[in-house]
């Protein structure tokens, strides 16, 4: 039997509820550096507004108007468009299901989305906490979770991780952790902050920072990119 490979371009992006270094908060901007990355799935961090309900930062119309991507319904109040801050979008054309909700454990309130794309993957979104011993207690919680899925699986986000080799240990008995460069301060970027890590049937083809001179500005993190292949 031949084995069918499926390539995608994955990007996260930890867009600041779309306040720029300029302080504006523009999700126009924002928006502008996704398209320029042409990715088939966005999966994002600081999407909703931190007070009262939680509305996006970036509205539902501009996504239709603007954008080729659709929004993977998380949000149950009707304003967010995603749970803690995370969310994803789905390139029209693609499609998904099994979208989920995971509240994570730490101090502060975290939590990471999942969702199927095309029945091939798994792709998970999370913002993971300030503090290591936090992150590690997070990071089991989604080995846990994820072991039972029988897709290949990526997770996506801000790990919050400084060190260039330290504090992946709960996933690295699953999951290979690709730092694809420095993506925080997105000024002066000296910190790797935002990761990928990826399981068994996925292949990392190419991957990258986007530091165009739109995203130095638009949030405080550089957008990570990664070209995977999947195989059956």
């Amino acid at each position: 039997m031949k084995s069918h490979a499926k390539d995608l371009k994955l990007v996260t992006y930890n867009m600041r509820k779309a306040v720029g270094l300029d302080r504006r908060r523009d999700p126009h901007r924002i928006l502008d550096v996704i398209n320029r990355l042409e990715a088939d799935v966005v999966v994002l961090q600081e999407a909703d507004r931190r007070l009262g309900p939680r509305p996006t930062a970036l509205p539902y119309h501009l996504l239709s108007d603007e954008t080729d991507f659709v929004a993977v319904p998380f949000a149950s109040n009707g304003v967010s468009l995603g749970s803690h801050g995370n969310a994803i979008l789905v390139r029209k054309g693609l499609t998904f299901h099994a979208a989920e909700q995971l509240e994570l454990p730490g101090l502060e309130p975290r939590g990471a989305v999942s969702v199927e794309i095309d029945g091939r993957l798994k792709l998970v979104g999370t913002h993971l906490g300030l503090l290591r011993p936090y992150r590690h207690q997070q990071m089991r919680q989604l080995a846990k979770k994820l072991a039972i899925t029988p897709l290949p699986t990526v997770i996506m986000g801000d790990f919050n991780e400084w060190s260039p080799k330290r504090g992946f240990e709960p996933l690295e008995h699953r999951f290979d952790v690709v730092s694809p460069g420095r993506s925080f301060h997105a000024s002066r970027p000296v910190a790797a902050l935002d990761r990928l890590a990826l399981s068994r049937g996925v292949e990392l083809r190419d991957a990258g920072v986007d530091q165009s001179p739109l995203a130095k500005v638009a949030s405080d993190h550089l957008p990570v990119w990664a070209s995977v292949r999947l195989k059956d």
